[in-house]
């Protein structure tokens, strides 16, 4: 299609114009997304119970069940690449994606980012599928015409018309990302994974999340950027099973109004450096503690948000300019964008003998580790990967992404300095764990 110009309308006749021909080369393309799961329910209300559970042992009732789900997704090529939300196809057994023409097909995933909320699905069928091609959100303005295509409340296929009503929004609670469009186009559960459509017919988002207080729309609508979408689509096509960001080893704070006077910014914005790796590729480009990030590539950077969804959409092995602001003046530096270093196999280990941790997998923190699980890129010490079913550190209910601080007294640096401590054994275990930003105290004998 042809690119248009931005102009209010001038007539009543300009009113009485149509999206018709949008929404016929566009809405073919946006399916519904099926997703099956089974789920045991417990009858007994003493299920779970560790008392009654060690007298009864596994007889506890229960059954399973299938529970359905319905969300939209969006074919962005015409061999049946699907992207869609995490949320929508998260823990399924089974996802069957159905067309618009009525056409109905099992597909699989080819990647799933938890932290983006987005997967990406291939269609196991034969094509070639209608799709529909990337704009790109760079280009996006407030007050831009936009369409919303979706499945909302599962009464079929529906079109809704809006503006662009904010750009760059970040804490708006529903994942980890921080870098939302913001539309007044109604969007309705139902919708999560459907397509926000430009005046070009070009994919311009994922629809995601509302704010809303009766469970409808209440004009606040939020989708992923079709940058990002568009990045971690092509590392599915190229058979990546994991997306990741560029490592540049340094954490970024939110600036406040106090940091923003004292350096002479007219307002609170931009990226404070709170802690830079002596080795990563921050401190080889000469970026320190306390200084602001205020642009990357050009591109405005109003929060740390902001600058993680600059670097995802970027991608590794590519050479950055930041404008960076500190206490000498303004500065522009070059940053290579890394890949995460590989993990070394000696820091992860499966802890074994009679003790509280016994059948956990632990490992040293990593900046790919610090990754996957959203933890500070600075952060080091001993974090639990995974907890098998039936082990002793199951049954003591630690989880995937507990950091153990201490133990028996002994602060926790390394897995080796755990394991000597594990090796040489204990009448009782005194330790002490992070859970969410929570410490956690405990004592078992």
């Amino acid at each position: 299609m042809t690119e248009l110009r931005r102009e209010p309308p001038r007539s009543q006749a300009d009113m009485m114009q149509s999206f018709s021909p949008l929404v016929k080369a566009t809405a073919p393309a946006v399916v519904n997304v099926y997703a099956d799961r089974l789920v045991q329910r417990n009858l007994s209300p003493f299920a779970g119970d560790p008392f009654f559970e060690q007298f009864f042992g596994q007889r506890m009732p229960n059954r399973t069940e299938r529970q359905s789900s319905l969300g939209s997704g969006v074919i962005i090529a015409g061999n049946g690449i699907v992207v869609t939300n995490n949320h929508v196809i998260k823990d399924a057994d089974d996802i069957r994606v159905a067309l618009a023409d009525g056409r109905e097909f099992g597909s699989r995933i080819l990647l799933k980012d938890e932290r983006f909320d987005l997967a990406i699905l291939q269609i196991e069928g034969d094509g070639p599928f209608p799709a529909i091609q990337f704009g790109d959100t760079d280009a996006l303005e407030v007050g831009d015409l936009v369409l919303a295509i979706g499945n909302p409340f599962g009464v079929g296929q529906t079109v809704t018309s809006g503006i662009v009503s904010a750009l760059a929004r970040n804490r708006v609670g529903v994942s980890d990302f921080g870098f939302f469009i913001q539309t007044d186009a109604a969007i309705n559960p139902g919708n999560s994974g459907g397509a926000l459509i430009d005046m070009n017919g070009h994919l311009i988002g994922i629809n995601t999340a509302i704010f809303t207080r009766s469970g409808g729309s209440n004009g606040i609508g939020f989708a992923i950027p079709a940058n990002l979408v568009r990045a971690v689509a092509q590392t599915a096509e190229s058979g990546g099973e994991v997306f990741e960001r560029p490592y540049i080893g340094a954490t970024f704070e939110s600036v406040t109004p106090d940091i923003a006077d004292a350096l002479g910014l007219d307002r609170a914005t931009g990226a404070l450096i709170s802690e830079v790796e002596a080795d990563g590729p921050a401190a080889a480009a000469g970026l320190r503690a306390g200084d602001i990030v205020l642009a990357f590539n050009g591109q405005p950077i109003e929060h740390p948000d902001a600058l993680g969804y600059r670097l995802a959409t970027t991608g590794v092995g590519k050479t950055a300019s930041l404008d960076v602001l500190s206490r000498a003046g303004r500065k522009t530096y070059e940053i290579v964008l890394a890949a995460p270093p590989a993990d070394d196999p000696r820091a992860r280990r499966e802890l074994e003998g009679r003790n509280p941790f016994s059948g956990a997998v632990v490992s040293d923190i990593t900046p790919r580790i610090a990754e996957a699980l959203r933890l500070p890129p600075a952060l080091r010490g001993v974090i639990v990967t995974e907890v098998p079913g039936g082990t002793i550190a199951g049954r003591y209910g630690f989880r995937p992404g507990d950091l153990i601080a201490e133990v028996n007294g002994v602060d926790i640096a390394s897995v080796e300095t755990l394991e000597q401590i594990l090796s040489e054994g204990a009448s009782f275990w005194r330790f002490e764990i992070v859970r969410d930003g929570r410490r956690i105290r405990q004592v078992i004998r």
